[in-house]
């Protein structure tokens, strides 16, 4: 692996063009392949997981499962509903809707207890999942109802409906989050290299990158179904690593042309960038794959998702710097050679000096290494009680499945669910009770099932079922007669082989809640053991909003220590093949943990609590989003690992060529300085970017990225790390023993391609 690099340079070098037009030949592969494919979407098993999961299989298998439903509320546009011409509103409804293909079934209307809100509901053919695809119709009809009767307020809202505006409104933000991440990346990459070519390139590659991401994506969910979190993802990380990637080896092919001051071609010095900078890449992206990879383990489809994404854009960045980088970068170089005579005559017949290289490290970036230069032992204290400081509010993390109730009121089929929940609360949360038995067990079954919804009634936390009152009979349906005290009682429905059943008990109260929470509670450790729970041979289960996110929150939790352990295990042994240093290796871990804790210690700090939702414009759930802590822990591991590789690469270089433990220490800081910083600020853009959007969770990962690279690049890169290798000296790199000074190029002249090979 160590030469891989620098061959393939050497080959894209030697065939610049056949290496442009393969690269880009490769990217519209890989789309055309995506599009011919398409996407293999999660299905509603695929998220299926502990008790919750349980249910919803026995459900499904006796066709009991739970379906798309939408619900269309019709009020009064001012004073009170007239319900003649709110009943001839919900026939229009009703008819529209029966003639949909996507309409399986239409309830009769529903009046609220205070009478000024007629409810229609409807069933949509299909899956769950398929709803938000299967709504457009129905909306438009809705819509069109609305005009028809201009007196009253027509509008709908439901799970599909719900889910399209949530994908719309990320679509949305993820447009606005690339309108603020490109320009701000491409006006760092102007002042890093001072050339809208060389600041050209990263964004060309990035993005190129992304493009064959997101096709090999698309192929990739026919192995692993893509769960709708992946392209955003790739996105995310894609333009973040694509650039880093690139301007690592752009800015050592520059050190690479500075020295050689005009002896060496443009293919020697990619040559060379390769060897050092091409390395560097390779051990990184391989860092970053090997520690998402670890996500798989979570068992999961979302986190399954997130590092097929991650790993994918990341892999094809790597290829991209490795390929086509190298021979932009000489096709680049060589019109620079031939405009370097007629650039050198005009500022000589202007009177300009010749241009001086500019140092590695500035004013800035010195005074920042002054402290671990001069005093170590008291920068590592300090820097270290800082960074566990930040850490101390992690200990209060609290985790939440983040339902629709926590989806932003910008959304106009939540602003409608506010108002359908508030005039029909016992519509907010619904548990389910499923059971399996023998078909003979059926009505005993039901008679226990039925027991459980009587115990559940006289529950405080548990809400009466819905019910049709007295006068919604004549609506739709004259024949359709008025419920009778003995119907208000929950339904029990019951598989057509007897083997399965289902109860539902609404609760009204919103699924993040802490009634709606115990309410949960109640149920699976009272009610059920009391009633059905006392039959042998019988299995329970319970599904719903609430338990679905508990048993979500309670799986990831059991398999965090595993993709921990595994996480932090891959990261020391990577880094100990890489440098050949236990040190190394354990600085590394311990360094990445830091990072992480502070990190999440700022998370918690700033979204669990509500003084900064004004400032950041969100509403705090009081809790973390439980995908964020793992995923994130998982990808600062990665991207850690960036900077580490590529600062103890030049530590290790300097180191090599006979300097001293301290000298080698400070020179490799010294060189990687800037370029690290660079690169920390277009990752904090991109990230930062996401703090923009409206969804919550997306919040929290934009900003807990950002900051954990921010203090990667500043604190631990600056400051810790050097303090902690100028302290231990050679011991840092044991069991390695001191390596012979080798040949460098400070002889350009001297250096031939086949030694740099």
């Amino acid at each position: 692996m160590r030469h891989l690099p620098v061959r393939m340079a050497r080959w894209s070098a030697r065939h610049a063009g056949r290496a442009i037009a393969g690269w880009f030949a490769f990217v519209v592969l890989c789309l055309v392949a995506g599009i011919a494919w398409g996407t293999n979407e999660a299905t509603t098993k695929d998220f299926w997981v502990g008790e919750a999961g349980r249910a919803e299989a026995t459900a499904t298998e006796g066709g009991l499962e739970r379906s798309p439903t939408e619900r269309i509320m019709i009020r009064a546009r001012s004073g009170e509903l007239d319900m003649a011409v709110a009943g001839a509103a919900a026939r229009d409804v009703t008819a529209r809707m029966r003639e949909l293909p996507e309409v399986e079934s239409v309830a009769a209307p529903v009046r609220s207890k205070d009478g000024e809100v007629l409810l229609v509901s409807l069933v949509l053919n299909g899956p769950e999942l398929e709803g938000k695809k299967n709504v457009v119709p129905l909306l438009e009809q809705t819509a069109a109802v609305a005009a028809d009767h201009p007196d009253l307020v027509v509008e709908e809202t439901g799970s599909p409906a719900i889910s399209k505006g949530v994908n719309d409104q990320r679509d949305e933000d993820l447009a606005l989050s690339e309108r603020i991440s490109l320009p701000v990346t491409g006006i760092t990459l102007l002042v890093v290299f001072g050339s809208v070519i060389m600041a050209g390139v990263p964004l060309l590659l990035a993005l190129s990158s992304i493009a064959a991401a997101i096709g090999l994506s698309m192929v990739a969910s026919h192995v692993m179904p893509d769960a709708g979190v992946g392209t955003n993802l790739i996105l995310l990380i894609g333009l973040a690593v694509g650039v880093d990637y690139t301007l690592f080896y752009l800015k050592r092919e520059r050190e690479e042309r500075a020295r050689a001051d005009g002896r060496l071609g443009p293919e020697a010095l990619v040559e060379l960038a390769a060897a050092t900078a091409g390395r560097a890449i390779v051990v990184s992206g391989l860092a970053v794959i090997v520690s998402t990879a670890t996500l798989y383990l979570a068992a999961d489809v979302i986190f399954s998702s997130l590092a097929t994404g991650t790993i994918l854009v990341v892999a094809v960045a790597v290829a991209s710097s490795l390929t086509v980088l190298p021979a932009l970068l000489v096709v680049i170089g060589r019109r620079a050679d031939r405009l370097a005579p007629r650039r050198a005559a005009r500022r000589a017949r202007r009177g300009k000096p010749a241009r001086a290289g500019k140092p590695e490290t500035g004013r800035v970036f010195a005074a920042l290494l002054r402290p671990a230069r001069t005093r170590p032992a008291l920068t590592l204290c300090l820097s270290v009680l800082v960074m566990l400081g930040l850490a101390v509010p992690a200990l209060g993390l609290k985790l939440i499945d983040p339902g629709r109730d926590t989806f932003s009121r910008d959304i106009p089929a939540m602003r409608v669910y506010d108002r359908l929940t508030e005039s029909f609360p016992e519509l907010l949360v619904t548990h389910e009770v499923v059971t399996r038995s023998t078909p003979e067990r059926a009505e005993q079954v039901k008679r226990a099932l039925e027991d459980l919804g009587r115990r559940a009634r006289t529950d405080p936390l548990f809400a009466r079922a819905p019910q049709n009152p007295e006068g919604a009979k004549d609506l739709t349906n004259p024949a359709t007669n008025p419920e009778s005290p003995e119907d208000l009682r929950p339904t029990v429905r019951t598989s057509a082989d007897g083997r399965i059943s289902v109860l539902e008990l609404p609760v009204p109260h919103p699924a993040p809640s802490a009634e709606a929470i115990a309410s949960l509670t109640h149920l699976r450790q009272d009610h059920i053991p009391a009633t059905v729970g006392r039959l042998s041979g019988v299995e329970t289960a319970v599904s719903g909003d609430v338990a679905r996110g508990r048993d979500y929150v309670s799986h990831e939790s059991g398999k965090l220590p595993l993709v921990l352990g595994f996480l932090l295990l891959m990261t020391f042994l990577m880094t100990v093949w890489a440098f050949r240093s236990v040190v190394i290796g354990a600085i590394g871990v311990v360094l990445n943990l830091l990072s992480a804790g502070a990190s999440l210690g700022m998370l918690v700090l700033v979204f669990q609590g509500t003084w900064a939702e004004g400032l950041l414009a969100f509403d705090s759930l009081g809790a973390i989003a439980s995908r964020v802590p793992l995923f994130l822990v998982v990808i600062l591991f990665g991207l850690s690992m960036d900077y580490q590789v590529f600062v103890v690469s030049r530590i290790q270089e300097a180191r090599q060529n006979g300097m001293s433990a301290r000298e080698a220490v400070l020179e490799g800081i010294n060189r990687s300085a800037k370029v690290v910083t660079s690169a920390a600020i277009v990752m904090v853009t991109v990230f930062g970017a996401f703090v923009a959007l409206h969804l919550t969770e997306m919040k929290q990962m934009g900003f807990c990225l950002a900051v954990a690279v921010l203090l990667d690049a500043v604190v631990i890169r600056l400051m810790v790390l050097p303090s902690v290798l100028l302290l231990l000296g050679e011991r840092a790199w044991w069991p390695a023993r001191r390596p012979g000074r080798t040949v460098r190029a400070q002889e350009p002249a001297a250096v031939s391609p086949a030694e740099v090979g």
